[in-house]
């Protein structure tokens, strides 16, 4: 079920599995992905009793995609998805992108969760210590430097039919995880309007990024990281968790960034697990 919802001044456009009078589970994804990504996790989890629900988050897909690099900043991101939310409390999960906003949420807004699950993105104080201090890091993050030149990385991504943004899913995850349709939904996803350069703000607006980044999540937390990932060091992942006051690290050995598609039996039976723990 697709919906629209009103939050924080924008529209959300937003993947739904499950009866709405259910525990609900929100799903954030990142870039260059969009809500319909997380399918086989909303599916799962609505076959178990869940309300699912992964919005396209601002600036991708069909949610709205307002002009100017602040729009962007993380204020923003997570005003939209505290919006989203409501009154009621839910679990959130969030991967990349995405997993920096649950991260925010949960240090910011705890009241709001019942727990947090975290793929492959570090907490905020980590991330940004280590792409200032980690030559290693700095490294694997070198597209983020990319991104921040104007017009030409829209052109870069979009040249050949998104040439740049399928090779870059195809080359760092597990061979065959990602067959043609996938990449046709991807395709449509980032040819609406303005989406490109909307997506690419969450990597300009990084510059503004002010946390309260020091403060431990209280919240219980699952990190489950693929450690091939190439954008991201696995290191970062047990730092990560020394920022949780109730935290676990599943490290799954075979996996790459892209572990939510790769592993998606393993990283769904996580997930539930985790949520249905005492």
């Amino acid at each position: 079920m697709e919906t629209f919802n009103h939050a924080n001044g924008i529209t959300l456009h937003c993947s739904e599995e499950g009866e709405g009078n259910k525990e609900a589970i929100i799903f954030l994804h990142g870039f260059p992905e969009y809500g319909g990504a997380w399918k086989k996790q909303l599916d799962f989890m609505a076959s178990v009793g869940y309300h699912a629900i992964a919005p396209d988050q601002r600036g991708y897909n069909m949610s709205s995609k307002p002009e100017g690099v602040k729009a962007y900043i993380i204020d923003n991101l997570v005003a939209d998805i505290v919006a989203l939310i409501g009154t009621r409390k839910v679990f959130l999960v969030g991967h990349d992108w995405g997993g920096c906003v649950a991260w925010e949420v949960a240090i910011r807004h705890p009241s709001l969760l019942k727990k947090l699950v975290i793929l492959n993105m570090p907490h905020p104080a980590v991330m940004l210590h280590e792409v200032k201090t980690n030559p290693k890091q700095m490294i694997k993050s070198w597209y983020q430097a990319l991104f921040q030149l104007p017009v030409l990385p829209e052109l870069l991504l979009k040249v050949f039919n998104f040439k740049f943004l399928e090779r870059s899913l195809l080359n760092t995850s597990i061979k065959g995880t990602f067959d043609s349709e996938d990449l046709t939904r991807y395709k449509h996803a980032w040819q609406q309007p303005n989406a490109l350069t909307s997506m690419l703000h969450w990597y300009r607006a990084f510059k503004y990024y002010k946390s309260t980044n020091d403060v431990t999540v209280n919240v219980p937390t699952l990190i489950i990281w693929g450690k091939k990932d190439q954008f991201l060091s696995a290191e970062m992942a047990e730092k990560s968790k020394d920022h949780c006051a109730n935290g676990k690290l599943v490290m799954l050995q075979d996996a790459t960034h892209w572990l939510h598609h790769e592993k998606t039996e393993k990283v769904n039976k996580l997930i539930l697990e985790f949520i249905q723990e005492a």
